[in-house]
């Protein structure tokens, strides 16, 4: 990847705790709250850059790393859409499409989109993502007046009810007509770049934003993505994204982030992001998560079709939540919930018993 390096030095929390191990550890000052939550970290890798870009890892101990750089891996998140952030979010995918890669057609027309949004909510999604164009590897673009014809209607009825509604577009006039029609999050896989009005839209919205990181276009993007490394490039993308946006006066507390798990992104390049997705916590901002049903779940299992990989998607999802994301977006949303509740249970266990 090309670009300005814009985080350096680059750390990657480790050592977590839950429970009351984590309790004990923080009020004996060996740990620290990830994102202010209850996992906590008690060390860490501090990674510099070696002369290829490729990351250099080296263990070390929290006391022997400068507050300042700690600051914002132990802060608390502020609120965001809406929502106090003092447990994981669900978002429910809703794809208006003929053609995403696991539910395309389910839910092409209005009325039953609407049906699925709806359950979904009563299943236990916190936000529901609304989509009308597929951006799985080899899609084709979709005009935006179309993408505006299949999601308007889904929004507009869905908000009516009082859910929360995300709109999933890469293209600003969508942006715009979604959050008229009572979307609260714009959620774009190319970071407000794929449209040279989606920043100005996005900001002055007033909506908050979901930035995902993919390498290159739907069609092409699986072809050959190369990276140094893989989670240093992102931060570094990130950082560069959240400094642009922050110069047209979009406050940091408005955006999420999302690696963009399967989007440029080999098999290496996903493991390698999901076992260090501590290290996004240092950008001060929510993480997203996306891996329900993704192709390599599929490659690193026995080749399942699209609907046969929730028990890897709620496995990565747990993988998730256990680093301290945020949100997780899935199309399994009751077995989500489960597993959510185990993991909050197993997070918050003797933190508040007598135990410590």
């Amino acid at each position: 990847m090309s670009g300005t390096y814009l985080v350096s030095p680059y750390l990657i929390p480790t050592g977590l705790l839950t429970g009351k191990s984590a309790a004990r550890a923080i009020a004996a000052k060996l740990a620290l709250p990830l994102a202010g939550g209850p996992i906590a970290f008690a060390a860490a890798e501090l990674v510099t850059r070696a002369a290829d870009r490729s990351g250099l890892r080296k263990p070390v101990a929290l006391a022997d790393l400068p507050a300042d750089l700690l600051r914002s891996f132990a802060t608390r998140r502020q609120p965001w859409a809406g929502f106090d952030l003092t447990r994981p979010l669900i978002m429910g995918i809703v794809n208006v499409t003929p053609d995403s890669f696991s539910d395309g057609g389910d839910f092409l027309e209005a009325a039953s989109a609407i049906a699925r949004g709806v359950a979904l909510a009563e299943a236990g999604a916190d936000i529901l993502d609304i989509g009308g164009e597929s951006t799985r590897p080899g899609s084709a673009p979709v005009p935006a007046d179309e993408e505006v014809r299949r999601v308007i209607p889904v929004i507009r009825a869905l908000a009516e009810k009082g859910l929360c509604v995300s709109v999933d577009t890469r293209h600003a006039a969508v942006m715009a007509a979604a959050v008229a029609a009572g979307a609260r999050i714009i959620n774009d896989v190319t970071a407000l770049t794929g449209d040279s009005e989606s920043e100005q839209v996005a900001a002055r919205s007033g909506a908050a934003i979901v930035l995902m990181h993919m390498l290159g276009e739907p069609q092409t993007m699986q072809a050959n993505p190369v990276y140094a490394d893989a989670t240093l490039d992102l931060l570094d993308y990130f950082a560069a994204r959240l400094d642009r946006l922050a110069a047209l006066g979009v406050d940091r507390a408005r955006i999420s982030l999302d690696p963009g798990i399967g989007f440029g992104k080999k098999d290496p390049h996903n493991l390698l992001i999901l076992h260090e997705l501590t290290a996004f916590h240092g950008l001060g901002c929510p993480l997203t998560l996306g891996v329900s049903r993704k192709s390599f779940i599929g490659r690193l299992s026995r080749g399942e079709a699209p609907k046969e990989r929730m028990a890897g998607s709620i496995t990565l999802a747990a993988l998730g939540l256990g680093q301290g994301v945020q949100i997780v977006r899935v199309h399994d949303v009751p077995e989500t919930c489960q597993a959510r509740a185990m993991m909050a249970a197993l997070e918050t266990v003797g933190s508040g018993d007598g135990l410590i």
